[in-house]
């Protein structure tokens, strides 16, 4: 069938498991450059409409961001909903600060990005996810290292950290560390909530990061635990994120009455999945319990 020949299109694959499964979309280039930090490319796909590369990795796609943003954001928040005091390492899309921005009772939120050319590329090319960062005078934009500003940090100064970083590698290392951990354990209050990315759990070189992840916030925080969610464009479709705290536990002090009075519409996130994305596969069992 000649019609469905395109010479002429451009293909962007991101490998997964070495080099021999990736996902390709079709897509128009929209901007490319070496910032001091990564390779960073703003591509635009019919499906997924614009999305940002880093280093070779999908980072944040304009149709499926809503998924990550939700539970990065609204389950420490249902478990918490007096939260007021906090930080955000990373997440220079800005779709964390906007979904942290929509509860009232949040007075602070100081924003660590170490590459100010994500936020500026984001802000021209998916305003979806970034708009907010110059609509909100709660949120404080600061360009510097995440790990050094959390280390530099008072004791006690936050209720929420959210580490919205890239992969374990490049600039996103570091605040995978074992020192990072104890150094946001003592930013946070008394009742302080962590949470950060672990990674997928299906691949070898993912399932090490997992295991590594948890690992060292096991070691650090009374209270850790791990929460999926499903994501098409990140590698093997399902990720998750650790859930640590000083104080509560995300099962046991879920306020989800409390929270749904709160009348925030989300996409993804609601009270019954709360409780779900903290069943866990057995395989993801396993590796948890031999930590």
């Amino acid at each position: 069938m000649p019609g469905l020949i395109k010479n002429h299109d451009t293909w962007y694959s991101e490998y997964y498991s070495e080099d021999d499964v990736k996902l390709s979309l079709k897509v128009e280039v929209l901007h490319a450059e070496q910032t001091p930090f990564q390779k960073l490319v703003m591509m635009r796909n019919e499906t997924f409409g614009t999305f940002m590369m880093l280093d070779g990795f999908i980072q944040v796609t304009q149709k499926d961001e809503f998924i990550y943003h939700d539970m990065i954001c609204h389950v420490p928040m249902a478990v918490n909903p007096g939260i007021k005091r906090v930080l955000i390492i990373g997440g220079g899309d800005g779709g964390t600060a906007r979904e942290v921005a929509r509860y009232a009772a949040v007075e602070k939120i100081d924003m660590i990005e170490i590459d100010e050319a994500v936020v500026r590329a984001c802000q021209k090319y998916i305003p979806q996810t970034s708009e907010v960062l110059s609509k909100d005078s709660r949120i404080n934009l600061m360009f510097e290292d995440g790990l050094a500003f959390v280390r530099n940090a008072a004791a006690k100064s936050y209720d929420l950290i959210i580490v919205d970083s890239t992969d374990p590698e490049g600039p996103g290392e570091s605040l995978f560390s074992e020192a990072f951990y104890r150094d946001c354990y003592r930013a946070l209050g008394d009742d302080g909530i962590l949470i950060n990315l672990h990674e997928s759990a299906l691949f070898d070189g993912d399932k090490q990061y997992f295991k590594n992840a948890h690992k060292k916030i096991k070691e650090v925080f009374p209270i850790a635990k791990v929460y999926g969610f499903n994501l098409p464009t990140y590698g093997s479709g399902y990720w998750y994120f650790g859930f640590a705290s000083k104080k509560y536990h995300p099962i046991d002090d879920h306020k989800a009455a409390e929270w749904e009075k709160l009348g925030i519409k989300t996409k993804y996130y609601n009270s019954e999945l709360h409780k779900g994305c903290f069943a866990l596969p057995n395989y993801v069992k396993e590796i948890l319990e031999s930590v």
